[in-house]
């Protein structure tokens, strides 16, 4: 049996141990690229792996768990165990991540009495329910089980937003209980109060999350540390997530970002976030808000260590230079065969407009006034309201109230305006000339906020109503469109030019190679794979192009199916083996 102390310094089995971690999310990669992934990290001289875990992709729906396929946490840490590789597991309920909702499930908000992230009974209830079937998961995968889990995280960077001492100490007494016997740590800024809020000195370590400066922050960090205690870096953030509508990818210097890793290593232990940081699938990006809306693109490439697709980077070679310095660094022998390839350009097959197919994707739902998503146990994607209002004449005054994130407002079907974020709420008017007339309404959830203040408002869709010349309108129909069931389309039916449409796209392949989708000519929409979400594209970029891993395609026909919510559809696609963020 093998232990892993936190004392003066990390030890394990006695010996002082330096740890050197690299982050990848398990639920951002294909599990068949987890082992290529982890050779690399490996390669590179790296002892340990990080990983998040999704309470929202665990628990979809409340009391239904998932532990399978992209979601078989168990699996990976078995495959960097067989790699040799330790494991730093960072379980708790919140994990940011520019994760939708921080990884916190949506259905927490369908009670209007929920306090998020505090000692609150209806919280603590959900926390310890999930808990009672994450743990099994994992427990024996401790490294005094022979496992190679050597730390557990309690709540992640719980400083920046609160200081409920209670909860944290909680968190960790239910930790124990579910048998995580592993040492504990938090990970907060340096800044501020942060430290100070979020950490349980006498229970957990406490780590600083930051991505420079790194002397003047471990000094912070040793006088609040108050004694002689390992100095580690849980986030050297190395890169940054890119926002749709920034003007260019986020990038971060090579040689300084080496230089720092250097002062870490001279002075305590690291986890290098990202190590790899892949991809965003179907609607699992989150979004920041602080003046605006800034939800995440669909690449989580962060200018990692990998790119997205895998491929090792300048930044990695610096990086190894660094690190060989403080381990021996062995040749690891990569295993998986990954190849990228061009399918060219496709023609449109079939394409059918939403209006048609409604009632073949999504049961209608009658309500006297709006329900938002959560009303409607629906955790993403889209909701299409629609109802009568009545004769020919001006409206005056319409608005969306409390309405999120984008809408698209139309009149008997024909569109009238797009509105955004802080758009939402301003007040518009129109003419109605046909004798009876249909308001549809179409909402996207963008992706909810996945950190600070704006966590406690994230109902999506139409959460309080619609003003129509100064009331609220009643009698509404809903239509649910998470898109998990495009099997259902009718391409038979109706194509309406500029409508919210469906594309479908075939293409043949017999050699199986990571491909990428380019989307110019496109509006705004999510793309599928042999019926697998990839994501949302969007003409703003600063993103281009979709990564399609291989594993996502099969030998013979394969299938891509766009939404197009914005009418901007051109008869073809790309798919080329150049990326392009």
């Amino acid at each position: 049996m093998k232990v892993f102390e936190v004392r003066d310094d990390f030890y394990l089995n006695g010996k002082p141990f330096k740890v050197i971690s690299g982050s990848i999310h398990y639920f951002r990669v294909v599990p068949e690229y987890w082992r290529d992934r982890l050779e690399k990290l490996k390669g590179m001289g790296c002892n340990t792996v990080e990983t998040y875990v999704p309470w929202n992709m665990h628990e979809p729906q409340e009391g239904k768990y998932c532990f399978e396929d992209r979601f078989d946490l168990r699996s990976f840490i078995q495959i960097a165990h067989s790699l040799e590789l330790y494991v730093i597991l960072r379980p708790s309920p919140y994990i940011c991540a520019e994760w939708e909702f921080g990884g916190l499930p949506y259905w927490l908000l369908k009670d209007q009495d929920m306090k998020i992230r505090f000692d609150h009974p209806a919280f603590m209830e959900k926390v310890t329910r999930y808990f009672e079937h994450l743990f099994p998961q994992v427990v024996d995968l401790q490294i005094d089980q022979d496992g190679p889990i050597i730390m557990m995280q309690v709540e992640n960077e719980y400083g920046g937003y609160a200081n409920d001492k209670a909860y944290l100490y909680k968190m960790a007494e239910l930790m124990k209980e579910n048998g995580v016997t592993v040492p504990l740590v938090s990970s907060d800024g340096p800044w501020g109060d942060m430290l100070e809020n979020g950490s349980i000195q006498d229970v957990a370590l406490a780590t600083v999350n930051c991505g420079s400066k790194i002397p003047e922050h471990f000094q912070r960090l040793r006088k609040f540390h108050g004694k002689k205690q390992p100095l580690m870096v849980m986030e050297f953030w190395i890169g940054w997530f890119d926002a749709w509508g920034d003007e260019e990818h986020h990038t971060t210097d090579v040689e300084s970002a080496a230089k720092e890793l250097a002062a870490i290593l001279e002075e305590g232990h690291v986890n290098i976030y990202m190590f790899h940081g892949g991809t965003n699938f179907a609607f699992t990006n989150g979004a920041n808000y602080y003046e605006k809306l800034a939800p995440d693109v669909t690449s989580y490439d962060y200018d990692a260590l990998l790119t997205e697709w895998g491929e090792t980077t300048p930044k990695y070679q610096a990086f190894k230079e660094v690190i060989k310095n403080h381990v021996d660094i062995k040749e690891v022998a990569l295993t998986t065969n990954i190849q990228k390839k061009a399918y060219g350009k496709l023609e449109m097959k079939e394409k059918v407009s939403l209006f048609s197919v409604l009632n073949d994707i999504s049961v209608p739902v009658q309500n006297n006034y709006p329900l938002s998503m959560e009303e409607l146990d629906q955790a993403y994607g889209y909701i299409y309201y629609q109802s009568e209002i009545g004769k020919a004449r001006t409206i005056e005054d319409f608005r969306l109230i409390n309405c999120m994130d984008r809408a698209h407002v139309f009149l008997n079907e024909q569109p009238l305006f797009t509105k955004y974020d802080h758009e939402i709420k301003e007040k518009e008017s129109f003419e109605m000339s046909e004798p009876e007339n249909e308001l549809g309404i179409l909402v996207e959830n963008m992706g909810r906020v996945n950190y600070s203040v704006q966590m406690n408002h994230q109902h999506k869709g139409i959460k309080d109503g619609v003003i129509i010349n100064g009331a609220f309108q009643s009698d509404w129909t809903h239509y649910s469109l998470p898109l998990d069931n495009l099997e259902k389309l009718d391409f038979t039916k109706e194509y309406r030019e500029g409508a919210p449409s469906f594309y479908r796209f075939t293409f043949e392949a017999d050699d199986l190679g990571d491909t990428f989708l380019d989307f110019t000519g496109w509006g705004k929409g999510v793309a599928f794979i042999n019926g697998f979400n990839l994501g949302r594209y969007w003409e703003v970029g600063p993103q281009k192009r979709l990564y399609i891993p291989a594993p996502l395609l099969k030998q013979g026909e394969n299938e891509i199916i766009l939404f197009e919510t914005d009418g901007k559809a051109i008869d073809s696609i790309t798919l080329t083996d150049e990326p392009q963020l």
